[in-house]
């Protein structure tokens, strides 16, 4: 199971990256659209990558795993959140649904519970 948590920390890791690098301008929007300050956006995607780093880095440092990956899923519910709350459709809640359920995954193998 451990090899399969690593592949997700590698996926988590790497869309978010590319959400907050590579298509920074679709975040700009969905913030505005949501509501959000620029301040509140800077601190999402900091902590975003910040936290994904953490999970690259537990991939030598597994104590480093679990808390990454409940923060991230954190995030990632409330994101849902935000979907919900401008009645998005569902091909917006996608991306972060299926990163919500590999963060629970990571942290599920984090404390051995699979």
């Amino acid at each position: 199971m451990t090899n399969y948590s690593i592949i997700a920390q590698v996926i988590v890791a790497l869309s978010i990256a590319y959400v907050w690098i590579f298509r920074f301008d679709n975040v700009v929007k969905e913030f505005k659209q949501y509501g959000l300050s620029d301040l509140i956006r800077t601190i999402v995607g900091s902590s975003k990558i910040a936290l994904s780093t953490l999970l690259v880095a537990g991939i030598w440092y597994p104590d480093l795993i679990l808390i990454p990956s409940l923060l991230i899923a954190f995030l990632m519910l409330s994101a849902q959140y935000f979907h919900f709350k401008v009645s998005n459709p569902w091909q917006k809640h996608m991306p972060s649904l299926f990163l919500l359920i590999l963060c629970l995954f990571i942290a599920a193998v984090a404390l051995k519970l699979i």
